[in-house]
């Protein structure tokens, strides 16, 4: 395990903490603001032990790519666009000062924004005794995320110079390797350590990777087979059973002969999905994929839903949920599952008419959880729906990190947490 903030003495000392305050924006004002309250134990606990200040940095979107796409957007629907319309989109998505006024409410005590993420050691120095403050966004610096490890390190060896111990809380960003998650770490002049989300994060998901409570049923849907072939090969080594849902499922039943009518399909992974098919019976995993299906005649939310019962689809529809019969198997799956993985919706949940399967998979794995079994959700799409469903409090654990938590599912090593202390 990782050492946290509660395995160093923070007396006294200059905290910088990574943070992931990457919230939704819209016209500066904060959307959700799930991230920031997930962060508010560890920062609350610092603050308990009378450091000497607290400095907090996170991104905010990425600026150069949302404003290209804003720019791209603008021309396309034939308006001008200009470096003051540049300044106003960023003041609206990507500057920090309206996220650090939200979170000054929400802990009750005032955070001082500082206008940059560098250049600041001088302000951070003077900060009144208990002084908490935020960063500018770091991702308004190059050096933040580039590829080039010694750009990264000029970055990352000024912002080390603002703490005496560096607090790692960001699990959403885990995955990157940027001068704020990990490279920082290597300028500390002592021990680098988690927060308590990134504590229960790897908590949670390392054992799901490396030892879980057995049998283990892994539960991976999404669109794309591509995006989730390392988290299926990962899983197979510990899985009783792999349910196979959402557009993916029809690559695998394409694989084995079915028909899918228009529904989504990667012809170039029908062979990758017949080797995990043929590697999931060598090792005696069951693979569960839907025996019948909600389908529609074009992919739009007030289309005509219309119940397939059978695996073969009709060459004029594609599939857009799962049916009652997948379903009703799922349910016979779980009902022995001591440890449960989910990644990934298994219908086009967002449209109601097609949201019935994946409503009824987060009702299974919250039965799941009430029966005893350890139960991890990933993925932004998978939190998005036990939020939806109001089921999220019924759930072992709900990470905050898509990305993040599907490369650990996949066994990678994560930069952010790899710099971490263990113990």
């Amino acid at each position: 395990m990782i050492k946290t903030v509660k395995d160093v003495d923070l007396k006294g000392k200059r905290i910088i903490m990574r943070v992931d305050f990457n919230v939704p924006m819209k016209d500066g004002v904060v959307q959700d603001d799930t991230r920031i309250m997930a962060a508010l134990p560890t920062i609350k606990y610092i603050l308990e032990q009378n450091p000497r200040s607290l400095v907090l940095m996170s991104h905010l979107g990425d600026p150069k790519k949302d404003v290209k796409k804003a720019q791209e957007k603008a021309e396309k629907a034939g308006k001008p666009w200009t470096d003051a319309d540049a300044e106003k989109f960023i003041n609206g998505k990507n500057r920090m000062a309206p996220v650090v006024k939200y979170f000054s409410e929400k802990l009750g005590k005032e955070v001082i924004f500082l206008p940059d993420a560098l250049g600041q050691k001088n302000a951070i120095d003077s900060l009144p005794e208990g002084a908490v403050a935020m960063l500018e966004n770091t991702r308004f610096h190059k050096e933040e995320t580039s590829k080039d490890p010694a750009e990264r390190d000029i970055m990352a060896k000024e912002l080390a110079s603002y703490g005496d111990i560096f607090v790692n809380d960001a699990f959403g960003t885990a995955h990157r390797d940027q001068a704020s998650t990990a490279s920082i770490a290597k300028f500390m002049g002592c021990e680098s350590v988690g927060g308590f989300l990134m504590e229960k994060e790897v908590k949670y998901i390392q054992p799901m990777v490396e030892n879980p409570p057995k049998p283990q049923v892994a539960i991976i849907g999404g669109a794309k087979v591509s995006s989730k072939i390392a988290v299926l090969e990962s899983l197979l080594k510990n899985a009783s059973a792999l349910i196979i849902g959402g557009g993916m499922a029809y690559t695998f039943l394409k694989a084995q002969g079915y028909s899918v009518g228009k529904s989504l399909v990667e012809d170039d992974f029908i062979d990758t999905a017949k080797k995990l098919l043929s590697d999931a019976q060598a090792k005696g995993v069951k693979i569960v994929l839907p025996v019948d299906h909600v389908g529609a005649a074009e992919f739009s939310p007030d289309v005509q839903a219309v119940a397939i019962d059978s695996i073969d689809i009709p060459a004029d529809l594609m599939a857009m949920d799962v049916g009652p019969k997948t379903v009703e198997l799922y349910k016979e799956v779980l009902s022995t599952a001591k440890s449960v993985v989910w990644n990934g919706p298994v219908g086009v949940f967002e449209f109601e008419a097609f949201a019935k399967g994946t409503a009824a998979v987060a009702q299974l794995v919250a039965d799941a959880t009430g029966r005893g079994a350890m139960t991890v959700v990933g993925g932004g799409d998978s939190v998005a729906a036990v939020n939806k469903f109001n089921l999220a409090d019924k759930m072992s654990h709900v990470s905050t990190g898509g990305g993040a938590s599907l490369e650990f599912l996949e066994g990678k090593t994560l930069p952010g947490i790899a710099v971490l202390a263990t113990k």
